[in-house]
């Protein structure tokens, strides 16, 4: 049977024009957008996740733009039934749907469900959390290197919040989260449309630290101190606001935290664009050529 709504999705690195793109393609079959970006959901967060303007949210409406609380928790699994309720909603109205991000956890939810897994006793999560925030990365790699010599192989062992779970994975049941993952995708019933943004590193390294020095006249380092109470909240633990808290703990100068957000920003870019490019359903195209490629869908 040949499905008949479509989901367009916009994705690719932070500062790569995501945003614009999604917009220009949403006016053009006049419907509307799924954000796929963990951060921007937060009411409290603004200058530091580069979320979508005033102006560009009254243009076309946004979906998962200011709908939590910090203080909620809020997983891949959560995101996958929150955007699709949502997409099935926008289908009764409109025969194609945008979702724009660069979270590809979220992404992948939403396309393809996640994989099932045991249930994890809290006390472990909260004991491994409360560790991480005490000794940090190194003693993350290292109990990962230790314990689950499969993920340390094949994991991505620089993301905290990944070796965080593949821990609780692997001292809650006793398995590898690797093993646990399972290659059956759920079949969607729409057609789902990958569109990376192929944007040269230099360029794009160039967008990241012009961007960031526009969030700081836009008030970001007032932004961070408003938030510095909350410091340990997961939301927080987010380029361009854990450098600033350091600077405020006096572990680290201003401008050293200034070139921190640039370096961390562009890691974690690198980082996005190896997630996307193992997925072989993404379709890289320049930025100027989207639009008229989405016209012939």
């Amino acid at each position: 049977m040949k499905k008949q709504k479509t989901c367009i999705i916009i994705c690719g690195p932070t500062a790569s024009g995501k945003t614009d793109i999604a917009i220009d393609v949403a006016q053009h079959f006049n419907t509307e957008i799924i954000s796929a970006d963990s951060r921007q959901c937060f009411k409290e967060l603004d200058i530091a996740v580069a979320k979508p303007s005033l102006l560009q949210l009254q243009t076309v409406p946004h979906h998962f733009i200011n709908t939590h609380h910090i203080t909620e928790p809020f997983s891949a699994a959560d995101y996958e039934k929150y955007a699709l309720k949502i997409v099935t909603e926008l289908f009764d109205k409109h025969n194609t749907v945008v979702m724009c991000g660069g979270t590809g956890l979220y992404i992948k939810a939403f396309c393809e469900g996640l994989d099932d897994f045991e249930p994890i006793n809290e006390n472990i999560r909260i004991e491994i959390r409360d560790e991480y925030k005490k000794q940090g990365l190194l003693w993350l790699q290292n109990c990962i290197q230790n314990e689950d010599k499969l993920y340390w192989q094949k994991g991505e062992i620089q993301n905290p919040q990944r070796l965080m779970r593949a821990l609780e994975v692997i001292r809650g049941t006793g398995k590898s989260i690797v093993l646990q993952q399972q290659k059956l995708k759920k079949e969607r019933d729409f057609n789902i449309v990958k569109i990376g943004i192929d944007i040269d590193r230099p360029n794009l390294y160039e967008r990241i630290n012009n961007r960031v020095e526009v969030m700081l006249k836009q008030g970001l380092v007032e932004e961070a101190r408003d938030l510095f109470p909350q410091k340990n909240l997961n939301a927080l633990q987010t380029v361009g606001y854990r450098e600033l808290f350091d600077y405020f703990e006096n572990n680290i100068s201003l401008e050293r935290a200034i070139e921190r957000i640039k370096q961390n920003t562009r890691h974690y870019a690198k980082r996005q664009l190896t997630w996307f490019k193992k997925d072989e359903a993404v379709m890289w195209l320049k930025p100027e050529s989207i639009l008229e490629f989405v016209k012939n869908i």
